[in-house]
């Protein structure tokens, strides 16, 4: 794989304030044999107009408008569809790269010719970009049909072969969350993943983000809508996993709220305020 082409990936939806510091990542590259492909799911505010008014005439970048809102599954589909390079790799329109991100990827994939993914790791950030925290990561055991990479490990930065991306039956377009979690899974079962232990994805968290608490519950589901299609597409029974897992992660969520509940509540308060509480909790 000699100076591959590298497709940035790009599903948007009414995320154009945040764009041109994802532009300036990308131009700042190092590695400058690239293409992005921006895919609209119809946005509602001038998102399309700012993106186009930002990359002027540059030919490189190619923007595709849904003609309706589809949802994040079809729109990310229709990015991979989209895409010609050899390796592949989405980057959300509010996040940005660090400028040896691309270079880094293409190297390792030179090294593992046969991975059909490298995973890296992302830096947390305020909506500012100022970096909160870097998350952990470790290698994952590949080859192995009942792994679901329930610790999160496959994430950002990410990027895979465009060749084992068409070995997949693609990104279900059904899905409205979960589709990074869709994608990793299946291409997992075509190839090894190999970790890059360095961080080059700033990941910005701000009250619009997709992944904010209040859309916590219903990416749990999808989360799980996932995993099974995995399961069904490995002939396995994982009853016993969902039970273990997410029937855990359920009481869990639910004895924190009743902790938080009672935290507010006017006992405690009262003992609290009589410095009674550490006699009462002991």
């Amino acid at each position: 794989m000699t100076n591959p082409l590298f497709s940035i990936l790009i599903a948007q939806y009414n995320n154009g304030k945040y764009f041109q510091d994802c532009y300036k990542s990308i131009m700042a590259q190092i590695y400058d044999h690239w293409e992005v492909i921006i895919v609209d799911d119809g946005s509602t505010d001038d998102s399309v107009a700012v993106m186009k008014e930002i990359i002027g005439n540059d030919a490189r970048f190619k923007i595709e408008i849904n003609s309706e809102n589809k949802g994040c599954g079809f729109t990310k589909r229709k990015c991979a569809e989209l895409a010609t390079g050899e390796i592949c790799a989405f980057l959300d329109p509010d996040d940005v790269i660090t400028p040896d991100a691309l270079s880094v990827m293409v190297d390792e994939h030179a090294k593992h010719p046969e991975a059909s993914m490298i995973y890296s790791k992302p830096f947390w950030c305020d909506e500012y970009l100022n970096i909160q925290s870097e998350r952990k990561s470790q290698q994952v055991e590949n080859g192995v049909s009942d792994f679901f990479d329930l610790d999160g490990y496959l994430f950002a930065f990410l990027s895979y072969k465009n060749d084992f991306y068409h070995k997949t039956e693609g990104i279900n377009s059904y899905l409205q969350r979960a589709i990074d979690k869709d994608l990793v899974l299946k291409l997992y079962e075509t190839g090894p993943a190999f970790l890059k232990d360095k961080a080059m994805y700033k990941y910005r968290i701000h009250p619009n983000g997709i992944s904010t608490n209040r859309n916590q519950d219903k990416a749990y589901f999808w989360y799980w809508v996932t995993i099974m299609d995995a399961a069904k597409r490995r002939n396995l029974n994982i009853e016993d996993l969902f039970i273990e897992k997410a029937l855990q992660s359920r009481r869990e969520v639910s004895l924190e709220k009743e902790i938080a509940a009672y935290n507010k509540s006017i006992i405690f308060k009262v003992l609290r305020k009589l410095g009674l509480f550490k006699l009462f909790v002991n």
